[in-house]
């Protein structure tokens, strides 16, 4: 359990993270360079940095929310094995890509007044003269983090266990962040039996679209990879969270044609984010 200071973090919205941490031969040897470089950064200076750079482009006089000069930052996970094997996995930040991807989000799903004043056309294009394309493009194939406002997807619920190695980062009384970790393989025998149980019980479920598109991501990524959830200042909501167990025992009572068991783990599961949702809402 680490205690850090974590004020700027606490001024931005509650957001979680999927990240996966890779091997530090799975990528480039300019990439490779710049890991090495950037995470010899502490995790939570780093976090803190970033808070502060978001801040920093949520309150510029023009709004434009993409990076400037952006410098390509890695974090650092190492782990070790049930051999006692210590092993140093690395995670690229990929900012300007996210960027630009959140703003194709928000281009399909608001007003296109609305979207003008807060991402400004003149900010996309002066964004889209900065960008490396080459560089986006290959971001976008192997995209190592996926983000979320406001609450954590069901479906990365599923890739992680109550007794998996757990890191929570707390200022003072104040928690910042719970990490969930579980090793690749792992995460993706729970979602592949996930999404067959669902397939074969309920196959009308959304989850079942979204663990499949969660099972596709997961095989773009080095075998040895680890997956972290991230709940971010979604844990002072929610931590200590039994949702993945009570996913597990849903998905586990489906298996058995046990429905009862299976809508009581879902009663749980509702009511817990519901008040989660009910916040996201009024904010």
């Amino acid at each position: 359990m680490a205690q850090v200071s974590g004020t700027h973090r606490k001024a931005l919205p509650p957001t979680s993270y999927l990240r996966i941490f890779e091997p530090l031969r799975a990528f480039s040897e300019a990439d490779q360079a710049v890991a090495l470089t950037t995470g010899r950064i502490s995790r939570e200076v780093l976090e803190d940095a970033t808070a502060v750079a978001a801040l920093k482009r949520l309150t510029r006089p023009l709004s434009d929310p993409f990076p400037h000069l952006h410098v390509e930052s890695f974090r650092k996970l190492v782990t070790t094995t049930w051999d006692g094997t210590v092993n140093t996995l690395y995670c690229p930040d990929q900012l300007a890509t996210r960027a630009i991807l959140a703003s194709e989000q928000l281009d399909g799903s608001m007003r296109p007044q609305l979207l003008e004043l807060l991402i400004p056309t003149a900010a996309r294009e002066a964004n889209a003269s900065r960008v490396d394309r080459q560089r986006f493009t290959d971001d976008v194939a192997h995209l190592h983090t996926r983000t979320a406002t406001w609450g954590v997807p069901f479906g990365w619920l599923i890739l992680v266990h109550e007794d998996d190695e757990v890191d929570v980062i707390e200022d003072g009384d104040d928690l910042l962040a719970s990490r969930i970790y579980t090793p690749m393989h792992q995460a993706l025998d729970r979602v592949r039996y996930a999404a067959a149980t669902l397939a074969i019980h309920a196959p009308e479920m959304d989850l079942l679209d979204e663990l499949a598109a969660l099972s596709e991501w997961l095989q773009l990524f080095d075998d040895d990879s680890v997956v972290e959830l991230d709940y971010g200042r979604i844990a002072a909501l929610v931590w200590p969270d039994d949702s993945p167990h009570d996913l597990r025992l849903g998905i586990e009572s489906l298996a058995e044609s046990d429905m009862t068991g299976a809508a009581a783990s879902y009663r749980r599961l509702s009511s817990r984010w519901l008040a989660v949702r009910q916040l996201a809402r009024a904010n």
